[in-house]
């Protein structure tokens, strides 16, 4: 299937490692140009080589989207945008008791007000030219939140809900925005976590035992398993596509049923 990505620029923020990293390859396969974002100069430029060495398109960008001047200089080295995906974001794992105002306040900096930096930076090219895609990466946290974590749990539904705001008030313009809400992903640190918890769980013996006893104590779905990085790639790149451009506004899950909802 054609996505219609040839000659578009994609600039997915966090994408040094990780979920991000694997949504950049994703889109570069696809014909887009891709720009990799990250604070790490290495590691981001690592993830470039790789889309380059596959034949892909991609350039660095660096800076810190928790701070005005860092976005700005993000948003001049992507340059005109036609895909923008918000994906950087940070969480803690920490509980009610042991959060300060300080960390609510530098959590909703990393994970909403960055995004919404890079909107107003590249959002408005996407209109001049009538064609433009927002995509944020959200979570099923963001409507059934966790006990824990409840700083994180809260900005992840604020960038839902900014999202079908923006799409409402780009509406007739080209420019769409949608949410991509994966559930648990197997990303590096994630499997981390899972063989440290087999450990003192006595999951096993196999990675299979594993994986399937800690997604169902984390994050029970209906899969079984945890997701793949491929797996929400593939989502933001459908939404990224030409054959999207009828869909606006919306939450595409990508979680193994984990949120059991049908709004």
């Amino acid at each position: 299937m054609d996505m219609g990505l040839d000659g578009k620029r994609a600039l997915i923020t966090g994408s040094s490692a990780g979920l991000g990293a694997a949504i950049a390859r994703f889109l570069a396969v696809e014909g887009a140009e891709v720009v990799v974002h990250g604070r790490d100069r290495r590691r981001t430029q690592a993830v470039v080589d790789e889309i380059r060495a596959a034949g892909g398109t991609a350039i660095v960008a660096m800076g810190d989207l928790a701070t005005a001047a860092g976005a700005a200089a993000v948003a001049d080295a992507a340059g005109e945008v036609d895909v923008l995906v918000n994906n950087a974001g940070q969480y803690d794992g920490v509980g009610w008791s042991d959060l300060t105002d300080d960390d609510w306040a530098q959590t909703y900096q990393t994970n909403v007000i960055s995004g919404v930096r890079m909107i107003n930076h590249l959002v408005p090219g996407m209109r001049r030219r009538g064609w433009g895609r927002v995509i944020t990466i959200g979570g099923g946290l963001a409507i059934q939140p966790a006990a824990t974590q409840p700083h994180y749990n809260a900005t992840l539904a604020a960038r839902h809900n900014l999202v079908v705001s923006l799409a409402r008030h780009l509406a007739g313009t080209g420019v769409t925005a949608n949410v991509v809400a994966p559930g648990a992903i197997l990303t590096d640190s994630a499997r981390e976590l899972a063989l440290a918890a087999a450990s003192e769980n006595g999951w096993g013996p196999g990675w299979t035992e594993i994986e399937a006893a800690s997604s169902a104590s984390w994050f029970p779905n209906d899969v079984g398993r945890f997701g793949r990085p491929d797996e929400v790639a593939a989502a933001v790149t459908f939404l990224a596509s030409r054959h999207a451009d009828y869909v606006n506004g919306a939450d595409i899950r990508v979680d193994g049923g984990t949120v059991r909802s049908v709004s």
